[in-house]
């Protein structure tokens, strides 16, 4: 059993074991992992991969923020911005315009971006 350069996220070192040993000593690593939080696993004394206890797993779920709440936001942003009367006109105005209209302002846009 050795240490490499990877931290716990309290700022520990984690214990590494190589994949030989994982493999033949699996119990002995599981407690380990158990114990400590995570352990990480070395093949050639790299590492390889990292065995982590249940709350550590759930732990880092945690900290990871949730996309659909942020797109949600997003959207309630973009349907706020488009109920304001500036917004309501220029949706009037593309309704009604022709398609020359439209090709000459799709034009001038894309200028516009260069």
């Amino acid at each position: 059993m050795s240490t490499h350069g990877v931290r716990h996220p309290r700022g520990a070192k984690v214990k590494a074991f190589s994949a030989t040993l994982a493999k033949n000593a699996f119990g002995n690593v599981l407690e380990k992992a158990l114990a400590d939080g995570m352990v990480l696993i070395t093949r050639h004394d790299t590492a390889r991969a990292v065995l982590l206890s249940v709350e550590e797993y759930q732990a880092l779920l945690a900290r990871v923020p949730d996309p659909l709440q942020a797109l949600g936001a997003e959207f309630e942003s973009l349907v706020t911005n488009m109920r304001k009367p500036k917004a309501r006109m220029a949706a009037r105005m593309l309704f009604k315009a022709t398609g020359a209209e439209l090709g000459k302002a799709a034009v001038t846009g894309a200028r516009k971006r260069g």
